[in-house]
């Protein structure tokens, strides 16, 4: 692993679903290259002075937060909020594209399948649409991460269940994790809601119980080449 590019619907589902990695990855000299798809404050229906500086506190928390991780670039797309349905799959799997050609990631992390968010969705589904495996691309392994308040509000039959295969051992990069979440204080709820600190600490322990560690992240596998 050399190149990692991390494909999230808004700004916090990095941090919520991959933070610790990404921390941990960057410790080990990865180049971490963190990609938003939707502006993340568009379904809000704020009045247009009062959403542009939403958007510009979303996106100065989203800087503070990949600096905390050690991310090297940000990049902010501007599709709509919570409306990615809206947009041809084909727009979306394009942009995804042209970042995979500048950044040439040898690994891609992005949403699970199956979460309950429509944006989640068919940011994950443009990622595997342009990480078609041909001759020639970069991409070799493609990981799908969780994120507290979405993934597991998927009922049952209502989408593909998340049911993680690979496990990165966060024990160390968690309080760097937790950090990163700080930064979005306003994106937080507060206990028992599972996007509170203390949620996602929580699951964050428990994945690591499962495989006999202090704290991990849980991804399901979508391709692996070696």
């Amino acid at each position: 692993m050399k190149r990692v590019l991390v494909f999230s619907a808004h700004p916090d589902d990095e941090a919520l679903g991959c933070g610790g990695s990404i921390a941990r990855w960057a410790e080990e000299g990865v180049a971490i290259h963190l990609a938003f798809i939707a502006d993340g404050i568009g379904a809000r229906n704020e009045h247009s002075a009062a959403e542009k500086t939403a958007l510009q506190n979303r996106r100065a928390a989203a800087e503070s937060a990949a600096g905390i991780l050690g991310a090297t670039s940000v990049h902010f797309d501007d599709l709509p909020d919570n409306q990615l349905d809206s947009v041809p799959l084909l727009e979306i799997t394009q942009r995804v594209e042209a970042l995979i050609v500048a950044h040439q990631p040898d690994t891609v992390v992005t949403h699970h399948a199956g979460d309950l968010n429509i944006d989640h969705r068919r940011v994950h589904q443009a990622v595997m649409t342009a990480c078609r495996p041909q001759r020639g691309h970069p991409v070799r392994t493609i990981l799908c991460f969780e994120v507290a308040s979405s993934t597991e509000w998927q009922p049952p039959g209502s989408g593909a269940a998340f049911e993680p295969d690979w496990f990165v051992d966060i024990s160390a990069t968690l309080p760097r994790k937790l950090a990163a979440l700080d930064a979005y204080a306003a994106e937080m709820r507060d206990w028992p809601h599972p996007r509170s600190r203390e949620g996602v600490e929580h699951l964050a322990r428990w994945r690591g119980a499962t495989v006999g560690c202090d704290a991990a992240e849980a991804f399901m596998l979508a391709r692996a080449l070696r």
